[in-house]
């Protein structure tokens, strides 16, 4: 690891960033970086679309992401099957997933020191501040958002721009037209979204068990981040509730005090009674206050996934973003990563009680294959028109469910998926391939080509048979058709 906190992985990684992500074949990709890498970290670019930080053997990186940026892709060169890159797609990655770009020189710091007297001041008052007071607080401090240029708003695809632009090299070195991948979710569905509420004061507790009628009126199951300590009173009742009637339950921070990331101390020793209470909750999942994150701590955590890392983060008192929208392992740890717009920043920064924008990251996110991952507090929702913007958004999930394939899922569900996904291989079958592993009869074959300079997926004929069948309204022909032929057709 550099002084700036890149991560440095060996090249032999290189091949298994892809791998790893399109669970396709290793033998069909081969990629190395050209010469040793030194110097600077800093930003440039990988085609015109993929802004990347990290060291390049290219030119000198800008320290500043505003700064005019050159493109590295045309220094991409092949040695007979090999992709030979002028810098390391693991170090690339690593920085964008685990936001070390933020330590770039001149990246914007509009940040909340995280032991600043203004940070304490704010977060000891915090709990007793009407919405009304601290929302004309917060739209202070998130002036100019809209000008920030990285990651992009409303919603970043940097990372999944590099592995296909990646997969694309790897197929002309190899001289192939398609590869074959096991698809990103099971069924064949074209995406996946998940519903979660963090649980923020003692109102939002009560609220709890009307939301669940809500979401079940909709037959769409949901997660609760529910305070352990401090907050509020946490009943067994209400937990058993949760857990009872098939939501499931999860550790949101400690106390929600904004101090759980002050220090690397002050987090190991609140770790451990997060972790004593993941145990009594039944928690497989974590999320911290307000997104407060730094995932090179998170090995302390004892669950199976972690949902504080958010794709852009300007309307976010920590800004940044992990630039996917999809799952990715931080050592144990699966990341989930917060892809839609919070109902908080939606109703109350950008004041705007339409499902517009959700719509809009919807069609993104779609576009792209990837998760949807919603938090809508019950706290934010107690009044008549925020319910009513939330019972419209769950009516556009069911319809995405019913109309489109998409899989609504819990978030211990997808985790559980990934990780089979992730021990899943393909293997040649005579002129084709079959899956093998734990859960292969819900994964499907899709084939990646390029098609103008992008990733197109297309299922193979057996795949094609039964994907997402039991999602779609079978008795019409003419909707499975239209739906097949979105996921067909998209492009990544």
């Amino acid at each position: 690891m550099l002084n700036n906190g890149t991560i440095l992985t060996g090249q032999a990684n290189s091949g298994r960033l892809l791998t790893d992500h399109f669970r396709c074949p290793e033998n069909l990709v081969d990629l190395t970086v050209s010469k040793d890498l030194a110097g600077q970290s800093g930003f440039f670019r990988f085609g015109t679309e993929a802004i990347c930080f990290g060291q390049c053997t290219s030119a000198t990186p800008a320290r500043s992401v505003t700064d005019p940026l050159f493109d590295s892709r045309p220094d991409v060169c092949f040695e007979d099957a090999k992709v030979v890159l002028p810098f390391d797609p693991v170090q690339v990655v690593n920085n964008l997933r685990h936001e070390h770009y933020k330590r770039g020189s001149s990246y914007d710091r509009k940040e909340i020191d995280a032991n600043g007297l203004i940070r304490r001041l704010y977060y000891l008052i915090r709990p007793m501040m009407p919405v009304a007071v601290r929302k004309h607080l917060q739209k202070f401090y998130f002036r100019g958002w809209e000008r920030i240029q990285f990651p992009k708003w409303p919603v970043d695809f940097t990372t999944e721009e590099i592995l296909g632009q990646l997969l694309i090299l790897s197929m002309k070195a190899h001289n192939i037209r398609s590869v074959p991948i096991i698809w990103f979710w099971p069924d064949g569905a074209p995406s996946c979204a998940i519903m979660t509420h963090d649980v923020e004061t003692a109102a939002g507790r009560d609220f709890c068990t009307q939301l669940m009628d809500i979401n079940d009126s909709f037959g769409i199951k949901s997660a609760f981040q529910v305070i352990p300590e401090k907050r509020y009173a946490v009943p067994q009742t209400l937990l058993n509730a949760i857990r009872g009637r098939g939501f499931e339950l999860n550790v949101h921070d400690l106390n929600h005090d904004g101090h759980l990331m002050k220090n690397r101390k002050e987090f190991m020793r609140r770790a451990a009674h997060i972790n004593q209470h993941g145990r009594s909750f039944q928690a497989s999942g974590f999320r911290s206050a307000m997104l407060h994150r730094n995932l090179e701590w998170y090995d302390a955590l004892e669950f199976s996934y972690d949902m504080s890392v958010p794709n852009v983060a300007h309307l976010d008192p920590q800004r940044g973003g992990c630039c996917t929208v999809f799952p990715f392992f931080n050592g144990k740890l699966l990341e989930l990563p917060v892809t839609m717009t919070q109902d908080y920043s939606l109703f109350h920064i950008l004041q705007d009680y339409s499902l517009d924008r959700w719509k809009q990251q919807v069609r993104l996110i779609m576009e792209n294959h990837g998760l949807m991952n919603f938090i809508v507090h019950p706290d934010y929702i107690l009044g008549s028109r925020e319910r009513d913007v939330y019972k419209a958004l769950l009516d556009y999930l069911r319809s995405l469910k019913q109309l489109d394939g998409v899989w609504v899922a819990l978030p211990g569900e997808v985790d559980r998926w990934w990780r089979e996904r992730s021990k899943m291989r393909l293997v040649e079958d005579g002129d084709g391939w079959r899956i093998e592993g734990e859960g292969k009869e819900r994964a499907r074959i899709a084939y990646a080509q390029e098609e103008d300079g992008r990733l197109l997926y297309r299922f193979d004929e057996h795949s094609r048979q039964g994907a997402y069948s039991t999602q779609l309204r079978t008795a019409n022909d003419q909707i499975s058709e239209m739906c097949a032929q979105k996921v067909l057709g998209s492009v990544v």
